[in-house]
């Protein structure tokens, strides 16, 4: 083989590669409605092979043109790394919205226990006054009641009509709970 005709298929070779990834750079490339980088499909592995092995051109197709070079054998690798990139930088995106709800479901549950600490003081307080009435404002009328006798259920009923009242009240009670 002639060496001056290898050296002119070998720069023709470089030449058309940039040039195809001139074109795929222009066409395909415009973030942020693509990625910012895109993939040039060499469907022979010899020409694959031939391209990698130029180290330079490899890297210039990269930095210059934003294309990665693929052959049959390492097409399905890109792809599968491609795709858990993107699955990763989904999980990233889903995981920060997860965080700021959270941070709103931790402050709303602060909030809800101020309400509830709030609500606990207040019962405590109807608790306090109520024990207070039992006790002192019920030993003060037994106290003042004691020398007087007691009439019998039915007698008491009949002289205060609250027979007539606890009925009523009964069957409001009974009424509300169906």
């Amino acid at each position: 083989a002639d060496p001056d005709v290898i050296d002119h298929a070998s720069k023709e070779l470089e030449r058309t590669i940039k040039q195809m990834a001139g074109d795929i750079h222009n066409k395909y490339i415009d973030p942020p409605h693509t990625t910012d980088f895109a993939i040039m499909f060499l469907p022979f592995e010899g020409i694959y092979a031939e391209v990698v092995r130029r180290a330079s051109l490899l890297e210039q197709l990269q930095r210059d043109y934003k294309v990665i070079v693929t052959g049959p054998t390492t097409l399905a690798a890109i792809l599968n790394s491609l795709q858990m990139g993107f699955r990763t930088l989904a999980i990233q995106k889903r995981s920060s919205e997860v965080w700021r709800i959270l941070g709103a479901v931790k402050k709303e549950f602060e909030n809800f226990g101020g309400i509830l600490e709030k609500a606990q003081k207040n019962l405590q307080t109807a608790s306090n006054q109520i024990d207070d009435v039992i006790g002192k404002r019920t030993r003060a009328i037994q106290k003042k009641l004691k020398g007087v006798e007691s009439l019998s259920n039915t007698e008491a009923n009949l002289l205060l009509d609250t027979q007539n009242d606890f009925d009523e009240a009964e069957d409001a009670d009974d009424e509300k709970n169906n």
